[in-house]
């Protein structure tokens, strides 16, 4: 099997000047056939991620260097991360109310594992209907994510993950239905946002073990 390549995807001109050192990395990945229950490795690595997050590691997650910056960029970006939490700790209180980190699917734990062992926040989208090059923009006017029924009106101004037709979801938020990676996906685009203070190995590592587990 061939390794996958990260791909930097393009920041559009308005976004580089109000923040230079974001950005977006992506991964694609073939899943034929994998995505369903994980593997007996995959669950107890889950599990080990579980007994290594109690209640004081939560606490000081939000003070270490990766989850600080994000916290950092979602105050730039109009969000409280005491209100919208990033997304580390996010899964970090999820352990906590749950007791533990259950297996969810393949993909699921994939990215599980990542935003944990990195603090960098992987996501995924179905590649089959990415047009072209993925990249970072404001939105413009009279923009929806997702069409038809499903669509949901954009205000105008709110930074989008989008390939060259449409916003296929808002950065840290909700994705377009068409691009949601379900049971006929056969290769998975996994992407991280890069923002000031998260060095670019941590990144790629990041994409590399949401890859590999996926691959496992």
């Amino acid at each position: 099997m061939s390794e996958p390549e990260t791909r930097a995807a393009w920041v559009s001109e308005r976004l580089r000047d109000e923040f230079p050192r974001l950005g977006l990395v992506s991964l694609t990945v073939s899943v034929d056939g994998r995505l369903g229950r994980s593997p007996r490795g995959v669950r107890e690595h889950l599990a080990r991620l579980a007994d290594r997050f109690y209640g004081a590691d939560a606490l000081v997650l939000r003070q270490r260097p990766v989850p600080h910056a994000y916290r950092v960029f979602f105050r730039h970006i109009g969000l409280d991360p005491d209100v919208t939490r990033v997304p580390a700790e996010a899964a970090a209180v999820e352990r906590l109310m749950r007791g533990g980190l259950p297996s969810r699917g393949l993909l699921d734990d994939a990215l599980t594992i990542a935003v944990m062992e990195t603090g960098v926040p992987v996501r995924a989208l179905d590649a089959a209907v990415v047009e072209g090059a993925l990249g970072l923009r404001l939105t413009g006017q009279r923009e929806s994510l997702g069409a038809g029924e499903e669509a949901t009106p954009l205000p105008q101004g709110r930074i989008v993950v989008a390939d060259e037709r449409a916003p296929l979801a808002l950065l840290f938020g909700e994705q377009a239905p068409r691009a949601t990676v379900g049971r006929e996906t056969r290769r998975v685009l996994l992407y991280a946002v890069t923002v000031d203070g998260v060095p670019a190995i941590h990144v790629e590592e990041a994409l590399w073990m949401a890859a590999e587990t996926l691959q496992s």
